[in-house]
């Protein structure tokens, strides 16, 4: 069995720099609940987005089993579009619908999809049998969880708290098991 952590990332300040946006206070508060929460897992190592509200969310649970966070692009959060959307309900719920479509210059829920299922594929090889924490973003999470299990749908997607820990138990590469470990502190 392995168990992949996925880590939807804390709350971090807006900025228009995705790659650089940190966590907020609230953010770097709850990020030590992750840790806390994560500290009986038995980890064996700990993967992240290169986001760094991504990675900070992560860093307290690497730091705990003194392992070096390894930065996988494929987890990074899906490009919705390249200029900020007018109107975000609109823009994601259009790509919800139609898994095909993208905006201009962002990937489509497929694109996304794939991308982030052939990361997913890559960890359960590499890490084999072992517990592993993947620090992420909410729909490219959903999006690999949705891939295992259609329920994984855009009204989950719109459920998730921030941060939000979910533990996908995989038997080879066949998913047989999701649980929920986030509790709002």
């Amino acid at each position: 069995m392995t168990s992949l952590y996925f880590v939807r990332h804390a709350h971090s300040t807006y900025t228009p720099d995705e790659l650089g946006r940190p966590l907020s206070e609230k953010g770097f508060a709850d990020a030590k609940t992750v840790t806390e929460l994560l500290m009986n897992e038995g980890i064996d190592a700990v993967v992240s987005s290169p986001y760094k509200r991504a990675v900070q969310t992560v860093e307290g649970i690497a730091n705990y089993i003194n392992k070096e966070i390894e930065i996988i692009e494929g987890f990074k959060e899906r490009t919705l579009t390249t200029v900020p959307a007018e109107d975000f309900t609109l823009a994601i719920t259009k790509v919800w619908e139609d898994y095909d479509f993208s905006w201009e210059g962002g990937e489509s829920n497929h694109v996304a999809q794939k991308r982030g299922v052939a990361s997913t594929y890559e960890i359960l090889d590499q890490y084999r049998g072992r517990n592993v924490v993947i620090g992420t973003h909410g729909n490219i999470m959903v999006l690999i969880m949705n891939f295992f299990d259609k329920k994984y749908d855009f009204s989950f997607w719109k459920s998730l708290d921030m941060p939000d820990i979910y533990k996908l138990t995989f038997e080879g590469t066949e998913l047989i098991g999701v649980t929920r470990v986030w509790v709002k502190p």
